[in-house]
């Protein structure tokens, strides 16, 4: 009898710590199907910059919550329409970004302006502040392998993701190749900025702004060397030029990636 109570504790133990952590096509997935995604609130939710808790269980302090909102004001009520704009995956949480977050003022690099004399123009472009709000998806035993639907049912009973359909609605009216191109994370020629933050799942990295001859041209970038990274130029408001590369950890790059 001992002798099968010790098989049973040495085959079990390996599996305790064996919890599989996600996988960096998990991640992608959870950013891509969270971002940009409007929501009808349910209940109050204050501004804060600070990350406001809530368990994955759909429970949160709604007490300390009210304390905020009195503090800080609200950033939506019940019935309004809510988006989330930012999505980062630490080891125990997911921070969501709601209405552009809680700032106080813009950034350093939004504050540079380049050009000649007076003709000068801001290299991130002007961004208002705006009243949004931070929320912390709490998971005590570490982030487990979940899908942004899976996300979206913990957060039902504060927000609701089927009420609001305009970002469904708002794909479903683009041509098939450019629904195909956002499904597969593709930037293509003629997107304009909304339609690249969907494909993309989210804002750039960096942003640069030039005006030549009348003409306003932004440059967009995401990725991070090592790895790779894609260059999206607008012309106005649509992409006129996508670039994919490697970069290396000198941020050398490689040749551009074959048409797909």
């Amino acid at each position: 009898m001992r002798a099968l109570i010790l098989t049973v504790v040495v085959v079990l133990l390996p599996r305790v710590g064996a919890a599989r952590k996600l996988t960096d096509d998990e991640r992608l997935e959870i950013i891509r199907g969270m971002t940009a995604e409007f929501a009808t609130l349910k209940g109050l939710l204050p501004r804060s910059k600070k990350p406001l808790p809530y368990n994955s269980d759909g429970t949160w302090d709604k007490q300390k919550w009210d304390e905020a909102a009195k503090e800080m004001g609200p950033a939506g009520r019940t019935g309004d329409l809510i988006q989330i704009t930012k999505v980062e995956i630490e080891s125990d949480k997911i921070l969501l970004e709601i209405n552009g977050g809680l700032r106080t003022g813009p950034k350093w690099y939004e504050r540079i302006e380049v050009g000649m004399g007076t003709a000068t123009t801001p290299v991130g472009g002007r961004i208002d502040p705006k009243l949004g709000s931070n929320i912390a998806l709490l998971f005590p035993k570490g982030v487990p392998p979940l899908a942004a639907s899976d996300i979206k049912k913990m957060l039902l009973p504060l927000m609701d993701f089927e009420k609001r359909s305009a970002t469904e609605q708002y794909v479903q009216t683009l041509p098939p190749e450019v629904q195909k191109a956002i499904a597969e994370g593709r930037v293509l020629e003629g997107m304009d900025r909304d339609t690249v933050i969907l494909a993309m799942g989210g804002r750039p990295r960096l942003k640069s702004r030039e005006t030549k001859d009348g003409i306003d041209y932004e440059d967009w970038v995401y990725g991070n060397p090592p790895g790779k990274m894609v260059f999206v130029t607008f012309t106005g408001n649509k992409v006129t030029k996508v670039k994919e590369t490697y970069a290396g950890l000198g941020g050398s790059t490689v040749p551009s990636l074959p048409p797909r």
